[in-house]
């Protein structure tokens, strides 16, 4: 499995070794208030989807976590061994009065390479799958439609491998693991450019790379 920590091996300091591993300091999940809506979505690294979300008008939280595994509470050591069958994930909570689900279904297809049936960029692995995790049957129905209008139109000379999951329970990850992009930037910025990400996802859509995601200034 190729991962995050290779870049330990290459001296660019971006792995678990290098950050404080407290292995009981799990981020807190925080409360969804009336009025507001979650998403889950698996898209690869949670440091890269976070940061992706983040810029999104009407995201209002959005946490790094494990979710769609068979074990109770793992943490990054039990994910990245890739015997809990967990995902690598991003809890979403947003306003839907300014960002509809369906915009975020956007946001997130136009993120990530769906033909990637191995993982994404330079992470390999179950963990780093890409899957779309639906909270109701609305959001199933919403998912699989986007999907199907994917998949008819063409756009990608693959074939579109991500699944649409019922959710099952969302585990935070690490507290460290939670803006990582912010705490670590410089960290971030290399792992990113590195494992290739945004290249990939140019090369894979092309103009449409990035759609639903505002560009930073």
């Amino acid at each position: 499995m190729i991962s995050r920590n290779i870049f330990a091996a290459l001296g660019i300091a971006v792995a678990l070794a290098t950050t404080p591993a407290i292995a009981a300091d799990f981020a807190p999940l925080p409360d969804v208030e009336e009025g507001q809506e979650v998403a889950i979505f698996a898209g690869g690294c949670f440091w890269c989807i976070e940061s992706d979300f983040d810029k999104i008008p009407g995201v209002l939280a959005t946490t790094s976590g494990y979710t769609g595994g068979r074990t109770v509470r793992p943490g990054y050591r039990d994910v990245g061994s890739e015997k809990t069958g967990h995902y690598e994930a991003l809890h979403v909570i947003y306003d839907p009065e300014e960002v509809s689900y369906g915009e975020l279904l956007t946001a997130f297809w136009h993120s990530v390479d769906p033909t990637d049936p191995r993982g994404q960029f330079c992470d390999k692995g179950d963990s780093y799958r890409t899957a779309i995790f639906a909270v109701d049957d609305e959001q199933k129905k919403a998912a699989q439609a986007s999907k199907t209008a994917l998949v008819e139109s063409k756009v990608l000379r693959g074939t579109v491998v991500t699944p649409v999951l019922e959710a099952a329970p969302f585990y935070p990850a690490e507290t460290y693991h939670q803006d990582y992009y912010q705490k670590n930037p410089i960290r971030y910025t290399i792992y990113r450019g590195n494992c290739r990400r945004d290249a990939t996802v140019k090369r894979v859509w092309g103009d449409l790379a990035y759609k639903g995601i505002p560009k930073e200034e």
